[in-house]
């Protein structure tokens, strides 16, 4: 049998964005297959009545990796547990780090307590960690530079997750002062209030600050199959990106040279910047042209994702950007044929931005 693999986008709903994506993968006359998130917990039916009618009717899923906590990614992987035999799961647990974080909390003198406090503070991993040990799955740490089937983990480094678990705003350290609770909460009331700017070919504009702790925890994978460079990138951010970017020569990942990205963060503006994206894509082209697929997991009626810059910012570098807005889709190489399935139409270039 030809060698292929088929990696689906699932539309995951109507309102807001989340990310489920499921893959296909076979070589050398081995099937694989690889689920990456989940989508929201009503989305998990939805998911498997799509790996039962496109890849066969498995009785077994071979891994599952859960990118970050958000409801949004984990929710639905609590489906795969109820229908299939699974393989692996890998996710990370900010309770098995409990010991070495412990010295960065002063409210805590009890790895215990605090292992109890932080298993609240993460409800979503800790039910995929109840239902992994109730079916007898084994977790793993997908930390920088492990191989999960075909792919590697780029990002985050073990250094970095447990600095976001410090930095995140579930922290059990209350390190905030109330009165910048209030200016943050007061800032993201602000952010709906966006205007736009007509911008010439090639002018980018990002806000200055990152993504959240929680989305730069996000498990960033790649992967060369069939001859093409893949890169999934969950939700994360640009201290995620640079993590990747700098370990992606051990990874055996030239960049730039990448053939299909996930777009990061259903295409926020606040996960990715000019510089990051030169390194990951290249420099800026003089016009437009269709060099690799860039795909956004975005809700059809989600207002904030994607951002018009971040479309902007890609197909600069030359990218073919499709979303998920309204249905799921699939890229892939010497996939099996699908009957109703068509390619999908580029979106198109937005001649405005965010300001």
């Amino acid at each position: 049998m030809t060698d292929y693999f088929e990696i689906d986008f699932l539309n995951v709903g109507e309102g807001k964005s989340g990310d489920a994506i499921a893959i296909r993968y076979n070589l050398s006359d081995e099937k694989t297959i690889h689920v990456v998130d989940g989508g929201f917990q009503k989305t998990g039916d939805d998911l498997v009545n799509h790996i039962n009618k496109y890849y066969d009717s498995p009785s077994r899923i071979d891994r599952v990796v859960l990118t970050h906590p958000d409801g949004d990614h984990a929710g639905g992987l609590r489906s795969l547990f109820e229908h299939y035999d699974v393989g692996e799961l890998w996710m990370l647990r900010p309770w098995d780090y409990a010991d070495e974080l412990i010295v960065r909390f002063k409210r805590f003198t009890s790895i215990e307590n605090l292992e109890k406090r932080l298993k609240e503070l993460y409800p979503n991993i800790l039910a995929l960690e109840e239902l992994a040990k109730e079916n007898d799955v084994p977790i793993f740490e997908p930390f920088q530079g492990a191989s999960i089937g075909e792919f590697i983990v780029l990002s985050p480094s073990k250094e970095l997750y447990l600095d976001l678990i410090v930095d995140s705003e579930k922290t059990p350290e209350a390190t905030k002062l109330a009165e910048e609770s209030l200016l943050e909460a007061a800032g993201k009331i602000l952010k709906k209030a966006v205007s736009f700017i007509r911008s010439a070919w090639g002018e980018e504009v990002f806000p200055e600050d990152d993504t959240s702790p929680e989305n730069n925890m996000s498990i960033v994978q790649f992967s060369n199959l069939c001859g093409n460079s893949i890169l999934l990138t969950g939700d994360a951010g640009r201290a995620a990106l640079t993590t990747a970017i700098d370990y992606a020569p051990y990874a055996g990942l030239s960049l730039p040279g990448i053939d299909r990205i996930q777009v990061p963060h259903h295409g926020s503006r606040h996960n990715v910047s000019s510089d990051i994206l030169d390194s990951l894509l290249g420099q800026k082209l003089d016009s437009q042209a269709e060099n690799f697929t860039a795909i956004v997991s975005a809700a059809k009626d989600d207002k904030d994702h994607p951002r018009k810059a971040v479309i902007r910012a890609f197909i600069h570098r030359g990218a073919k950007v499709i979303t998920t807005e309204g249905n799921s889709v699939r890229t892939g190489h010497n996939a099996p044929n699908r009957d109703g399935w068509s390619a999908v139409e580029a979106i198109p270039y937005p001649e405005d931005q965010e300001e």
